[in-house]
């Protein structure tokens, strides 16, 4: 079973090595969308709607929001890379024997987003 949970956060950057608007400064209202898998305990739960919540306001939320991603980072703060870094944050503080970190969703714009799996992450290591 699949949970997710949305979280938005506002930061400001500017893409490195691009040419084009975006390698002027500028913002977005990110939203980020975190999804645990597992199985639900006797009490029909998979995690934790607080735990998830806290956690990712801990690791992401309250470490970018209204911050200069290019001051916090040394590397280039596209919704990839960033992905990654939230995936690195996250996965070991959301992993227990029933669930586990499974999907990140970064929107930059309302049409603009980029995914990383389980799957994904699991390709990448080997």
């Amino acid at each position: 079973m699949k949970v997710t949970k949305v979280f938005e956060f506002d930061s400001a950057h500017n893409l490195l090595n691009y040419h084009g608007k975006c390698e002027r400064l500028h913002g977005h209202t990110y939203r980020l969308e975190v999804t645990v898998s597992g199985v639900p305990d006797d009490d029909g739960i998979v995690v934790d709607f607080n735990l998830l919540k806290s956690t990712v306001n801990e690791c992401i939320i309250e470490k970018l929001d209204h911050q200069y991603l290019n001051e916090l980072f040394d590397f280039n703060t596209t919704c990839e890379n960033m992905l990654l870094w939230m995936w690195k944050q996250l996965y070991k503080r959301l992993k227990s024997e029933r669930f586990q970190l499974y999907q990140l969703t970064l929107w930059e714009t309302p049409t603009s987003y980029a995914t990383l799996t389980k799957e994904d992450m699991d390709d990448v290591e080997g």
